[in-house]
Order: structure tokens, then sequence, then C-alpha cells
């Protein structure tokens, strides 16, 4: 990659480690500090959920946003709504308004909407040779939230005298201000909305593709069983009778699971294809089952955790670069935007299922739930990948 594009990605990396930090932040004590403040331990996840709910109702108005005034224009927007959702947090705990700190993690969601475009706006930096490696490099600048986001969440809980975690929720509000200062200086080429040497297809032709279908089936799948089962994990190991300081290591090396394998999936990639890669992600997220399934000591959670992030990634990077395969220029920002919004209302579903599931039936059931969406994930990108393997994929 060029100098110019380094320095791109450079930007997005760390801009996405400073939203991943605040995300993590809230994934760490949102439900807890949800079943605090609920009315019925059943929503103790709605506020994980509602920031969910928010990264998928902005994923369509952030795509027409960016389309019509820039990628930069619509990543500030979205760190506006970062600050903003976090000061609501702070305000809502100091109430003890369930209400408003469900208001203040739709914006946080809104905030990852906007945000969850920078792995697109590497692609669009780096030559097409390099697009697999550029949002790895993106995705690994999660490495650093999984540190900052869970210890910021247990600093920050007596910052204040007499207002429990609210110096946490400020902490994340600067977060959300310092990328809004990192991505003001971003320097990136204009979608292209003209596609050279022919028009953009209907929507209704493009989804016609297996392979489009295939990364996002793929890509939600993987990103709803692993959000559902790291969203009841704080409350599995308190409900288990370990004490609340094992949630911070676990969802920390969770995170390192989820991030840390991106300075390789990318080669990974490059040498086995991506269906493959997703296929090991997949394995990979069963396998975090049989983990889940055999203990509730420390050791079970932590393991199983690790493995659920691993797996994650593979599924999330390889479906994102399966999906840089099936779209021509014209038409990447409208293809993208159907993703996450696919992608996110599904993630948004199993988050509300989260709560519930693990409230009346317990984690064990809750892990066995993933189970048939992982092995139709498995079939579906073998099937694919056997249909790639027989043709020459063509560039479209």
């Amino acid at each position: 990659m060029h100098t110019p594009s380094r320095g791109s990605i450079l930007i997005l990396a760390l801009s996405q480690a400073l939203m991943l930090s605040a995300i993590v932040l809230s994934m760490t004590l949102a439900a807890i500090l949800g079943s605090m403040l609920a009315p019925d331990k059943g929503l103790a996840t709605l506020p994980v959920a509602a920031m969910v709910i928010g990264t998928a109702i902005a994923s369509l108005p952030a795509a027409a946003f960016m389309r019509r005034y820039g990628r930069r224009p619509g990543f500030l927007v979205g760190a506006l709504q970062g600050v903003g959702g976090s000061l609501l947090c702070g305000l809502a705990l100091h109430q003890g308004s369930f209400a408003w700190f469900v208001a203040g993690h739709v914006l946080l969601g809104s905030y990852q909407g906007f945000a969850n475009y920078y792995r697109f706006a590497a692609v669009e930096a780096a030559a097409p040779a390099h697009a697999g490696r550029a949002v790895s490099m993106v995705v690994a600048g999660g490495v650093v939230a999984a540190f900052v986001g869970p210890q910021l969440a247990q600093w920050g809980r007596d910052w204040i005298a007499g207002e429990l975690f609210i110096g946490a929720y400020l902490a994340q509000a600067v977060l959300s201000l310092v990328a809004l200062i990192l991505l003001s200086r971003l320097r990136l080429p204009r979608a292209s909305h003209a596609a050279p040497g022919g028009s953009a297809r209907t929507l209704r032709e493009i989804l016609a593709q297996p392979v489009l279908r295939v990364s996002i089936l793929g890509t939600a799948i993987g990103y709803a069983v692993m959000i559902m089962v790291m969203t009841a994990t704080p409350l599995a190991i308190l409900g288990c009778g370990l004490p609340g300081t094992s949630v911070t290591p676990v969802i920390q090396w969770h995170v390192v699971g989820m991030f840390a394998p991106s300075f390789f999936t990318g080669s990974l990639i490059r040498r086995y294809g991506a269906p493959r890669i997703m296929q090991a992600g997949f394995v990979l997220l069963l396998g975090e089952v049989l983990l889940a399934l055999s203990g509730v000591e420390f050791l079970h959670f932590l393991s199983a955790l690790v493995l659920l992030g691993i797996g994650w990634n593979f599924a999330f990077i390889g479906g994102t670069t399966l999906l840089t395969q099936t779209y021509r220029p014209a038409e990447q920002l409208k293809v993208q935007a159907v993703n996450e919004f696919a992608v996110f209302g599904l993630v948004a579903l199993a988050t509300l299922s989260a709560g519930w599931l693990y409230d009346r039936f317990g984690w064990a059931t809750l892990n066995l739930a993933v189970v048939p969406l992982l092995v139709a994930a498995l079939i579906a990108t073998a099937g694919i990948e056997r249909r790639l393997r027989q043709a020459v994929p063509a560039v479209p």
C-alpha cells in the first residue's frame, strides 16, 4: 500500500480502537447495570439490545448520508453521537432512569452503525488486492479495546463519589471525543457513483448472487451468536456464584480473541479463501458451545469466550472480504448498507433474546440455542466454496 493509504488506514484503525473501547465498556457494564435499573430482570440485557438496534437502524441512513456528503462527514456525525450517548447514559445513572439508560445506548449503537463503515473505507483506500489485509488492519484496532474498555469500566466505578459507574461513562465520552478529533484529519477518495464500463445493477439482481447471500448470512450468524453469548456472560458469571471481579478478565480476553487474529486473518484468507476461513470460524463457535457446556468455573467461561472471539473474527472478516467481491464500484454503498442492516437486524434479535433465554432457561440452553444457526451457516459456506472451486469467479 502507498503512504497515503497507510495513513488513512492507521486513522481508521485507531478510530476503530476508540469506538470499540467505548462499545466494550458498555458491553461489560450494561447488562449488570440494566439488572439494577430494570423493573424486570428479564429486561437486563435490553440496554445492550438497544445498542445493537441503534446500530441496525443507523446502517441505512449512515450509508445514504455518506453517499451524499462523503465518508469523513459521516464518521464525524457518528462520533458526535458517541459523545452524546455516553453523556446521556451518565445522566440516566445519576437519575436512576432505566428508560434514559436504554436511550443512551441507542445513540451509542448509532455511533457504531456509522463506524462499521470504517472497514469498507479502508478497502476503498487500499488496492483491491489488499482488501482482506485492509479489513484485518482496521478490525485489529479492536485489540486495544480488549484492555481499555473493561479497565475503564472497572476504574470508573467510583471516580465520582456516590455516583456508581458514572465516571466510566464520562470516560467513554472522552474516547468518542478523541475519535472525533482523529477522524477530522481523515482523507479518503469519494465513493464512486459511476461504475466504469457499465451501470449499477438493481438491488434484486445483486441479491440474486449466491455468494453475496452466503456472505451476509455467514456474517450475520457469526455476529449474532457471538453477541448473544457475550451479552449473557456477565450475568452467567455472577449467577454461578463467581465474584464480580471475574467479569473483567473474561470480557478482556474475549475481546482479545475477537481482534488479535486480525493480524493474520487477511493472510489466511489470501491463502485459503474467504469461505474456508468462515467455515473455520463456525467450527470454533461450535467449540465454544462445548466448552460452555463442560462447566461453570472461571476457566470454562474464560476459554469459551476466547474461542467465541476467535470464531467471530474468522466469520466476520471472511464474510466482509467475500462481500467485497460481489459488487461494482457504483453499487458499494447500497450493498454495504443492506449488509449492515441485515447483519445487525439479526444481531439485535439475538441480543434481545439473550436476557430472556438466560433468565428463563439458563446458560446451557442459551448456548444450545445457537447450534442450529451455526450448522446452517457451516453448510451454506461449504456449498459456496464448492461453487467457487467449480468456476473461476468473474469480477462483477
